[in-house]
């Protein structure tokens, strides 16, 4: 744990009055900070900070598909799910468990899309991701992932908070709270969206209890890539300039009277504004990359897309951003699963695939680490109803209890496939893979114990992977 939230500084009368409307607990506990040790970082708190041993990973790029993909038509191969298709489900399936949706006793459904092995690894994957396919043996293939949470905004805080609901740091946080930044000029942690915003919000990418200068900071696809980064009408950056003395000269004030962690981030994320007026613009302009390279990722510059995102996820991870997230939405398939699969892995097949390869291609995919998945699975069973009596072309419910990602580069052991279900795909027959376990190997590859990485909060001591999580070793090259 870093030095600087380790200690708890002495509370003065003055900051006690100033708290105690919000509590007790506000007063006393994590966010009190040692005055010496603070002031000695407050010019920079997301400076580069040393990891707890050398890493293989220096960032991160996470693509989430938002809404939970169907392994079982993506990854998952189960032919032995075809002579049951129409055929009603195995008992065991259905006794004591609990389904988003399901009702009665739900039929098999057998996916419909072919598979085939691709590269020397043998990865199978489905006809729907072609592109991905040709990078099968750069990637790690892992089927065996299991959740606590079965709807999907207490699953995508799960996912990236180590908890079920709102309140927990996000993953990003607490990667840049362990290990700061690689530069200075723009956000250490980036969120990129396609589509509408996810269930859980912008919960996905808070700081929770750490310090606000660890939130996460979204870029727009269109128009200001920041909100209210520009200048005001008539306003020139002279101007801004002096704006900005006089504030931080009043705060810097506060702080020396308060000690207050926050205003510390304040006045970092004023400076950060200011001085993301000249890197973002050129960042966010993908039409300085070269024509070979946006047809690569099917990118076109000026569209929001999930293309264009991969594209600037590269862009920014080369200047030293330590945590860039991808959320793309619609990926709920409850009914139309043949209609609305397909479309959704034509929106992301080749710009995911083009991230590996450029990555690689440029050097960067070494100490890169990116992962791909849901929040959780989808049954085996059919979904043909939708709730409301209507019936609809099958889709598939939620499944907590076995879904797969896949992750490349950042000291990934690259073209294998890690854990397995069963011959139906509904339970984890070998190698089960906790979220808390991924969690904690992702820590693990930046250099980071996921048991050390803690941060003191109403007086106990928090951590990403809660009080578990377990490293898996059979993903480190």
């Amino acid at each position: 744990m870093p030095p600087l939230e380790s200690h708890l500084r002495a509370v003065t009368r003055r900051t006690f009055l100033q708290r105690s409307s919000v509590g007790l607990g506000a007063v006393a506990l994590g966010s009190l900070l040692n005055q010496s040790l603070f002031a000695a970082t407050a010019a920079n708190p997301l400076a580069p900070r040393a990891p707890h041993f050398p890493a293989r990973a220096k960032r991160v790029i996470y693509l989430h598909m938002v809404g939970a993909p169907s392994q079982l038509d993506l990854f998952d191969h189960k032919p032995a799910l075809r002579p049951l298709d129409g055929k009603p489900c195995p008992d065991e399936f259905i006794k004591g468990k609990r389904f988003a949706f399901l009702r009665g006793h739900p039929t098999i459904g057998a996916s419909r899309y072919t598979f085939a092995r691709h590269g020397r690894s043998g990865a199978e994957i489905s006809e729907l991701l072609p592109h991905l396919a040709t990078v099968a043996d750069d990637i790690a293939i892992v089927k065996s992932v299991h959740t606590d949470e079965f709807n999907h905004a207490p699953a995508q805080l799960f996912l990236h908070t180590g908890f079920g609901r709102p309140g927990r740091p996000s993953a990003g946080s607490w990667v840049t709270y362990g290990l700061g930044s690689e530069n200075s000029d723009l956000p250490a942690y980036v969120v990129l969206q396609s589509g509408p915003l996810a269930g859980a919000g912008t919960s996905l990418w808070s700081s929770g209890f750490l310090p606000s200068v660890h939130q996460g900071v979204q870029f727009r696809g269109g128009g200001e890539p920041v909100l209210f980064l520009d200048n005001p009408k008539g306003h020139s950056a002279t101007d801004r300039r002096q704006v900005l003395d006089t504030v931080r000269a009043l705060n810097e004030a506060q702080l020396a009277d308060t000690g207050d962690p926050e205003i510390a981030t304040r006045i970092e994320q004023y400076e950060l504004a200011y001085r993301m007026q000249t890197s973002v613009p050129g960042l966010m302009d993908i039409s300085q990359e070269s024509r070979a390279t946006l047809e690569l990722y099917g990118a076109e510059p000026g569209k929001a897309s999930f293309a264009n995102n991969c594209l600037l996820a590269r862009r920014l991870v080369e200047r030293g951003v330590r945590m860039v997230q991808l959320y793309d939405a619609d990926w709920d398939h409850h009914g139309d699963l043949g209609t609305r699969l397909p479309r959704k892995c034509l929106d992301v097949d080749r710009g995911m695939a083009a991230l590996v390869k450029d990555l690689k291609q440029r050097g960067l995919l070494e100490d890169t680490l990116v992962i791909w998945g849901g929040e959780f699975g989808r049954t085996p069973m059919a979904q043909t109803d939708s709730g409301g009596g209507a019936t609809t072309k099958a889709g598939r419910d939620h499944h907590k209890d076995a879904f797969t990602i896949w992750m490349a580069g950042g000291g990934v052991k690259p073209g294998i496939t890690y854990g397995a279900t069963d011959d139906l795909g509904y339970h984890i027959a070998e190698n089960p893979v906790h979220v808390h376990d991924l969690n904690a190997t992702v820590l693990h590859l930046l250099g980071l114990n996921h048991e050390r990485l803690t941060y003191r909060y109403q007086g106990r001591d928090f951590r990403l992977t809660d009080v578990h999580g377990n490293l898996v070793k059979g993903l480190l090259a």
